[in-house]
């Protein structure tokens, strides 16, 4: 049988199966194991595909087998793996776009609910023995203006929550010259920076996006506002966040990647106030896991049988980035 490396303790039973059936066995490599192993194991396998979930796929793993024909990710962000490296190998990278959408904008929309209700300040305190019943005033969600960075399917996705919820929602997408029935278009970032009360981001990282929220944007942003990031860290400056945070220039933010990962656990973000963060796990559900593992597996399956695979699924180092290492 073939061999896919998969980058990850496990991925759903159904995409396991379906892999066996085509041929294919899946070789588990750890999240994040040190390059030299996951290199040792894709030569030592002589893998066909790797299916990319935590860690870096650097240029020296994808050379690593002359076997491997196929790159696909085990979600949509592919700024782990190098495309360069793969797009001069001839080796195509398919992502899983869509498959967590849902997933992902039932998460941002969480964050978004439990900042605007500040939830952890309230649990704090509450568990402290303060009792703020006469002197909190919390903040409403109908009404509220999100404003959404990027509005791929993810986007959309948490575009239709908030709407149901009574948010009025904008968005910014150099992609769109048109709005929707569930947003507006605003006409630029530093608006909708300036006017939202709520931003989350949705776009993904390339080098035009890396630290998009940096001070500047931080400091467009009104008081009482909060930050949301359920797409990828480096769209963030850390370092500005937390000052953000820390001088009560923005009123909270709902982090769940990071620039590195996993982060420091002593991080100076860690610091801030009004900051709730998860561990990137917003896409991971049941149902968005078996969808994106069985994307990928099909992908992998399709391409190696020589079939055609839409171009919208494929990941180009031009259009986004990609890792450089």
């Amino acid at each position: 049988m073939r061999k896919v490396l998969v980058t990850r303790n496990r991925i759903d039973g159904e995409a396991v199966q379906l892999l066996r059936e085509n041929g294919l066995e899946c070789i588990f490599s750890p999240p994040y194991t040190p390059a030299p192993e996951v290199i040792r194991t894709a030569a030592e396998e002589r893998i066909s595909a790797i299916m990319v979930s935590q860690g870096k796929i650097t240029e020296d793993v994808i050379a690593a087998s002359d076997a491997l024909k196929v790159i696909a990710k085990h979600g949509s962000g592919v700024n782990n793996i190098n495309l360069r490296a793969a797009e001069t190998r001839g080796i195509p990278v398919y992502r899983a776009v869509g498959a967590n959408a849902l997933a992902v904008a039932e998460h941002a929309i969480a964050l978004m609910l439990a900042l605007r209700k500040s939830l952890p300040k309230l649990d704090t305190a509450t568990k402290g023995g303060q009792w703020l019943k006469g002197s909190f005033t919390g903040s409403d969600i109908a009404g509220s203006r999100l404003g959404l960075i990027g509005l791929g399917s993810i986007g959309r996705e948490t575009a239709r929550l908030a709407r149901a919820l009574g948010m009025e929602v904008m968005a910014y997408d150099p992609a769109l010259t048109a709005g929707g029935e569930d947003f507006v278009i605003c006409p630029d970032i530093e608006t909708l920076a300036a006017t939202a009360d709520i931003i989350s981001l949705h776009c993904p990282l390339t080098p035009a996006t890396r630290h998009l929220v940096d001070r500047a944007f931080l400091e467009r942003m009104q008081p009482h506002a909060v930050l949301v990031n359920t797409a990828r860290g480096g769209i963030v400056d850390e370092d500005a966040l937390a000052d953000a945070l820390i001088s009560g220039r923005i009123a909270g933010a709902g982090i769940d990647s990071f620039e590195s990962e996993p982060p420091d656990p002593a991080a100076r973000l860690w610091s801030a106030p009004n900051l709730i963060v998860t561990p990137h796990a917003a896409g991971l559900t049941p149902g968005s896991e078996r969808a994106m593992a069985t994307m990928a597996a099909r992908f992998i399956i399709d391409h190696l049988a020589g079939k055609d695979i839409p171009a919208a699924f494929r990941a180009g180092a031009d259009a986004l980035g990609g890792l450089t290492e």
